[in-house]
């Protein structure tokens, strides 16, 4: 089976290399020339635990090519992916600009009848847009091929998402007839063996599927952080509340760590997306929009402690933050909780060092020399007023704390995750400022 995906950015890239890896020839297509030749000789633009080397052992192998012209791309394939970015418009509903321009490229190039599927997260009616905009370019050709719509939704973690296409949950699948369905399920065979299902149902309802994904696992972060910040004020501890919660069975463990607020690619966009399109039909999403607004509080929690502790006096203090993408094993940084924090800081006259693992590069393309490029997590507490965890890799977990007594200048810690003990912070002569621990 040949396949096509259109985008090479987080979703398409790892898409096109997972099916490449069950033994599908896939192309993927890019109107980025320097970044196909990149790919082609194995250096991937992001960073994302195991798939480097399976795209090198795919492109070895000749199963999985890279190109930036359309047509060649799509020669000789079944079903064609677009996977291209919607970034959120001025008002905050997806942009569809990039998905249909590949739409309209789709038409002019359509050289035998497939079968075009919706990866990008888009708002419903889309593939009603794309179909039109395909059906005028060939109707332009006076090309009688024919084609099929489907809606394939991702469900990809940043930091796990090969693990996550290999041995998926479940994978939905938007369809409108019975032929398009084979052919999906032909293709995505490899991956149910595990008896995970494949979730067929109306393109509409796949659409809005990872809309309402996304929210509710935005709105479970922002429904504990709203408990913690109580717990603050109440003098209770959030972690114990967190497990008397999380046993219940209805309920669960997932998703109700407090800290510092969501961000990333998705969590913001999606959020912003679905209120949109509610209020496009007249609909307010009530409880989605308190969501978005308590998020946008918790950005500042850990600014205003800051402030708190240091008496309203962030000029010329030195702040070390570890941690500066928006989670651990991605160096994503967009509507990352940390450079918020950052912009707060430098608008106050700190001076900021931070170290991340993997987000340095794409942190410096951002913030340039306003801020200090720390080699290692001590680096960048060496003269420190304080100490600022942002987000939770592995490797901050377990620190010498005796080493950075000895290095920081101050001895106060915040925690933007919960992931010290407060007691043992304090047994060490640290001040110790958590979200709703007491």
């Amino acid at each position: 089976m040949k396949i096509t995906v259109v985008g090479t950015g987080y979703v398409g890239l790892v898409t096109g290399t997972c099916f490449a890896e069950s033994g599908v020839t896939v192309t993927c297509v890019d109107n980025d020339i320097r970044k196909v030749s990149s790919l082609k000789d194995g250096s991937i633009p992001i960073y994302e635990p195991g798939l480097e080397s399976m795209i090198r052992r795919n492109v070895e192998k000749k199963r999985l090519f890279f190109t930036s012209t359309l047509g060649e791309g799509m020669d000789g394939s079944e079903v064609v992916f677009i996977a291209v970015g919607t970034p959120p418009g001025e008002d905050g509903s997806a942009d569809l600009k990039h998905v249909l321009d590949v739409a309209k490229e789709i038409g002019q190039a359509m050289k035998e009848n497939v079968v075009v599927v919706t990866k990008s997260t888009v708002p419903v009616g889309t593939a009603e847009k794309i179909r039109k905009t395909i059906r005028k370019e060939l109707d332009k050709r006076k090309s009688r091929l024919s084609f099929e719509m489907a809606s394939n939704p991702e469900f990809l973690k940043e930091g796990a998402a090969v693990e996550d296409f290999l041995k998926p949950e479940r994978i939905v699948i938007g369809i409108d007839n019975e032929k398009t369905a084979e052919i999906m399920k032909r293709l995505y065979m490899p991956f149910v063996l595990n008896n995970h299902p494949i979730l067929f149902m109306d393109i509409a309802s796949a659409e809005i599927t990872k809309y309402a994904a996304n929210s509710m696992l935005a709105t479970r972060i922002s429904f504990i952080n709203e408990i913690a910040n109580l717990c603050d004020l109440l003098g209770a501890d959030i972690n114990h509340v967190r497990r008397g919660i999380g046993s219940d069975s209805r309920i669960g463990s997932k998703f109700i760590y407090p800290g510092s607020g969501y961000g990333g690619s998705c969590f913001p966009k999606d959020v912003k997306a679905i209120i949109k399109t509610a209020q496009y039909h007249g609909y307010e999403l009530n409880v989605i929009k308190a969501v978005e607004k308590a998020n946008e509080y918790q950005k500042n929690v850990i600014f205003n402690k800051m402030n708190h502790h240091f008496r309203n006096n962030l000029k010329n203090r030195i702040i070390g933050i570890w941690g500066l993408s928006f989670k651990p094993k991605t160096d994503d940084i967009r509507e990352s909780s940390s450079i918020y924090l950052i912009g707060n800081l430098l608008k106050a006259g700190a001076n900021v060092k931070v170290y991340d693992p993997a987000a340095l590069g794409e942190t410096r393309k951002l913030m340039g020399k306003r801020i200090t490029y720390a080699a290692d997590p001590y680096d960048a507490l060496t003269g420190a007023d304080a100490m600022v965890l942002m987000t939770e890799w592995s490797e901050f977990h377990l620190p010498d704390f005796d080493r950075m007594a000895g290095i920081m200048k101050g001895k106060v810690i915040f925690d933007g995750r919960n992931i010290y003990d407060p007691l043992h912070i304090r047994e060490l002569g640290f001040k110790y400022y958590g979200i709703g621990r007491r």
